[in-house]
């Protein structure tokens, strides 16, 4: 099946209100590197069927053959402090996971603490979250239809792959980015940050995992990751808090 063009009519036409401002290029080295050089004000977002020169976390590349996925990055000017940003891309990864529970009918969704989309312990989307004066940058891709032979990695998979369906990716983009609003709403009013929590322990994929985190510069730390903290930390049974790193799963969730 062709997979279908994006649309920024399409989009922002299945949106309630005017935060939103989509754009849609053919063709781009990257939207995280486009977005931070084009002034962006909150609210804007650039997705693309193909990036030459996509970004992951910690300088890895992120690539993926034309029009299998999405990919897009967005600008905010979150109005809380600046020491709880850490809990973005929780947020961000809550929308995705939700939106393809809703679209697909399957609860195997879940969040790797802190920025990949599982099914299965298979990654299906990665966030890539960058400071820009002000505010942040949110990078967002996500495997749509992405066949076997097109995968970048073998413990990656695809929408298509895991469920047999193929996503409209404007309808995939407009219902995540409904769902992203009103969280970024309650996480900025700072009125119920345990919901937030709550509402994000349920769909992780890490919490109660025995884990192994890579922190920048070598060191390894070990654990059972027990819970989140209200500035989006991953807080292991030693009482250590995680602000960054590579998570690796070492054993299955526990009751």
């Amino acid at each position: 099946m062709k997979p279908e063009l994006l649309s920024a009519h399409e989009i922002t036409s299945a949106l309630d209100g005017g935060y939103w401002r989509v754009s849609v290029i053919d063709e781009t080295e990257s939207t995280q590197n486009l977005l931070r050089t084009s002034n962006p004000k909150p609210g804007d977002l650039i997705t693309t069927e193909y990036q030459s020169q996509g970004r992951g976390r910690l300088g890895r590349s992120f690539s993926a053959q034309k029009s299998t996925a999405l990919l897009f990055s967005f600008y905010l000017a979150p109005k809380c402090e600046r020491n709880n940003w850490g809990f973005l891309p929780l947020l961000v990864g809550m929308s995705v996971a939700n939106s393809l529970i809703k679209i697909t009918g399957d609860s195997n969704f879940k969040c790797k603490w802190p920025n990949d989309i599982l099914f299965n312990e298979k990654k299906i989307a990665g966030l890539l979250v960058e400071t820009l004066d002000d505010g942040v940058i949110v990078g967002v891709g996500i495997n749509v239809s992405t066949t076997q032979e097109q995968l970048p990695v073998a413990h990656a998979s695809s929408i298509f792959l895991e469920t047999g369906k193929q996503l409209n990716r404007n309808i995939l983009l407009a219902e995540i980015l409904a769902g992203l609003t009103p969280l970024l709403v309650e996480w900025e009013t700072g009125s119920n940050i345990s919901s937030l929590i709550a509402a994000y322990s349920r769909l992780s994929a890490t919490l109660g995992q025995n884990v192994q985190i890579e922190l920048p510069g070598g060191k390894q730390l070990g654990g059972i990751a027990t819970r989140i903290d209200s500035s989006g930390a991953l807080v292991l049974d030693s009482g250590e808090l995680v602000t960054v790193g590579d998570v690796v799963h070492l054993t299955s969730k526990l009751d």
